[in-house]
């Protein structure tokens, strides 16, 4: 009976192993790197202060890493003769940008807990912080995330929605990853901050006819009609008003057929997401509350937890 008794009760043990191991928490530095935030705020606070684009950029970066094996950090991993990293895929090459800010994010927060905390949980943090401090809502972050030692290049090229899509692509893409259309249409509204390609939306402001016509003329003249006239990389704000504040004005440029992207005029184009685009018009605090709702939700994205699965790299850039 004692026996039987014992092996029930290490049976639940496993099981209770098992799911806390795979359970992401706001506590999980608590008492190996306390300082862990600190650490990061202070670096984003810098590197913010010299390029307000940076928190776009990060925010960015966070996004492109768990749409792909989920926040693992398999973005950061550069490529090497031996290896195929996710940086050259079509939505990344020339694009993603910010590496060098999460690496002295890592320098600092190393020097504080030499080997505690991931890769991946650094850039989580530094996402939150990046719209923290350019005026958007606060969430506590979840954490506990390791670093994968593989990445996907295919997985990149197929998984994050190219500025091309249709709503249907868009709610397809982000459903895959476990994601509602709330979520998406929520989610979009990170392009209240950051700048855009002219590769990105040239097809947007000479073809489509959703789009305001003196807003398409504007952006025209800094975007060549033609691939390959030296115009390419010609960046323009996302968010025509305040392109470093994070607010809601994002959704009042699509309710004026001023949306950069032909991926930002679906959300609001006669289709099922109108209605959730003119209810965070009128409330910047239901966007905000769903922003970060869908923040957390993403940052769950199949997360590597317990010490068999991946690691904790000492260069974000390579597998240790």
């Amino acid at each position: 009976m004692a026996s039987t008794r014992a092996a029930a009760t290490l049976l639940l043990l496993l099981a209770l192993a098992g799911t806390s191991s795979a359970q992401l928490s706001t506590g999980f530095y608590s008492y190996s790197c306390p300082g862990v935030y600190g650490a990061v705020k202070s670096v984003m606070q810098s590197a913010i202060a010299r390029e307000k684009r940076m928190g776009a950029s990060i925010l960015r970066l966070f996004f492109h890493d768990c749409f792909v094996q989920g926040c693992d950090a398999s973005l950061l991993l550069d490529d090497t003769p031996s290896f195929q990293g996710e940086k050259m895929a079509n939505p990344n090459n020339g694009s993603v940008r910010g590496f060098e800010v999460i690496d002295a994010v890592k320098s600092a927060v190393e020097k504080l807990c030499p080997g505690v905390v991931s890769c991946a949980d650094i850039l989580a943090i530094a996402a939150r912080d990046s719209v923290v401090i350019l005026g958007g809502p606060t969430w506590d972050v979840k954490v506990g995330r390791r670093d994968s030692t593989t990445a996907s290049f295919s997985g990149a090229n197929n998984n994050i929605p190219p500025p091309t899509s249709g709503l249907a692509n868009l709610t397809s893409l982000f459903a895959a990853q476990g994601l509602s259309q709330k979520d998406m249409v929520a989610l979009s509204g990170a392009h209240t901050i950051g700048q855009a390609r002219c590769t990105n939306f040239r097809a947007h402001i000479y073809n489509d006819t959703d789009i305001d016509a003196a807003f398409a003329r504007t952006r025209q003249s800094g975007c060549p009609s033609t691939s390959g006239a030296g115009g390419d990389n010609n960046l323009a704000p996302l968010d025509l008003q305040t392109p470093t504040v994070f607010e809601n004005n994002y959704y009042r440029n699509l309710l004026a057929k001023k949306g950069l992207l032909h991926s930002d005029q679906e959300l609001f184009n006669g289709g099922a997401t109108d209605a959730l685009v003119q209810s965070y018009v009128g409330s910047q605090s239901a966007f905000f509350a769903d922003f970060v709702a869908g923040m957390i939700k993403m940052g769950d994205i199949t997360p590597l937890t317990g010490s068999n699965n991946g690691q904790i790299r000492k260069n974000c850039r390579r597998v240790n």
